[in-house]
């Protein structure tokens, strides 16, 4: 098992790799999901990595009663928005609709849990 804990450098590019990995499958996966050419998918990933990073935790925090509420589906609806965010605010990124959104979302989820385990999180 490798991990990447030793540079925070490397475990940056290594997440930000798997990220762009798994929103490039997704689009041959899924339909509903486009990138205009390779910098636009790079650039998605990282503003996905970043928006998954700062504001993701927000909202999980400002939603906790509701998470729980609904036993942490919730938390696949903040996912969502994410990436919604992301193909609103990146030019050449396209996601159609709510439904294409959530199953990216989730797809991306499960691929990133099992590419943690291979590399350590």
């Amino acid at each position: 098992m490798m991990t990447a804990a030793f540079n925070p450098v490397l475990a940056l590019l290594l997440r930000w790799a798997i990220i762009t990995l798994a929103l490039w499958v997704a689009s041959y996966l899924f339909s509903g999901i486009s990138f205009a050419n390779a910098a636009t998918l790079w650039v998605s990933a990282l503003l996905l990595g970043f928006a998954n990073a700062i504001i993701r935790p927000v909202l999980v925090i400002l939603t906790l009663p509701l998470s729980v509420l609904t036993l942490g589906f919730f938390l696949l609806i903040i996912n969502t928005s994410m990436l919604l965010l992301v193909a609103w605010l990146v030019p050449g990124f396209t996601v159609d609709g709510f439904w294409t959104g959530f199953f990216v979302a989730l797809f991306i989820s499960i691929f990133a849990f099992f590419s943690n385990l291979l590399i350590g999180k």
